[in-house]
């Protein structure tokens, strides 16, 4: 499928523009047979999705950071699915389209609590989009990490899991195999030896006995 329109055209001596769809965006239109269309309603919508954030950064901070690029209609932070804390990423809606853009240009690699920011325009928000879609409850890109964020939970994986090659990857305990007790029979069983008693010393001595000697001479 042609995405001409979306495209980069290269001229000489010209700068990138910055209110393009994100390549992460148009390898998943290619994919898509109505990806063009996704790709127009994004640039129609006047939302974008904002990710790589802090999980303690507050509805508050995006606020005054994307208020400068328009008036805002509504925020939605992304929670987790299962324990409904933030997990890293949210929604802006602004009032109109060029506004949503003008936040792409500008505040696009932006740092908010000490970590750069992604931008990205987005075709609607719709209700469950706000949680994230990893077997933990969070994010994916997040249980595809393995180094220690503070900022985002600490390690996504404990430690037995991330011991390995992929995520699904389970440590199981070992069990000791039994052993099978087989009876002995009679010719298993040891020969038994019979210890006989050591001679005495009279029969050591030839049968002399050890009664007193009596004999006089004469």
């Amino acid at each position: 499928m042609s995405l001409a329109e979306f495209d980069e055209i290269h001229y000489d001596h010209s700068v990138k523009r910055l209110d393009t769809p994100s390549s992460y965006l148009l390898r998943k239109a290619r994919k898509n047979p109505n990806g063009l269309e996704e790709l127009r309603q994004s640039v129609r919508s006047g939302t974008v999705y904002v990710g790589n954030l802090s999980f303690y950064t507050s509805e508050e901070q995006i606020y005054e950071l994307f208020s400068k690029c328009g008036t805002i209609q509504r925020i939605v932070m992304g929670l987790d699915r299962f324990k409904f804390t933030p997990c890293g990423f949210c929604f802006v809606i602004y009032t109109k389209p060029e506004e949503a853009l003008n936040a792409v240009k500008y505040l696009g690699d932006t740092k908010l609590d000490d970590r750069n920011i992604s931008i990205d325009i987005d075709p609607g928000f719709e209700d469950g989009r706000q949680f994230g879609r990893g077997k933990s409850g969070g994010q994916v890109s997040d249980e595809l990490r393995f180094e220690y964020d503070a900022s985002r939970g600490g390690f996504a994986i404990p430690f037995s899991e991330r011991v390995g090659n992929n995520y699904d990857f389970q440590v199981k305990p070992r069990h000791r195999r039994r052993r099978r007790h087989v009876p002995m029979s009679i010719s298993t069983q040891p020969p038994v030896t019979v210890q006989t008693p050591l001679p005495s010393m009279s029969e050591q001595s030839g049968g002399i006995s050890d009664q007193e000697d009596n004999y006089i001479p004469e």
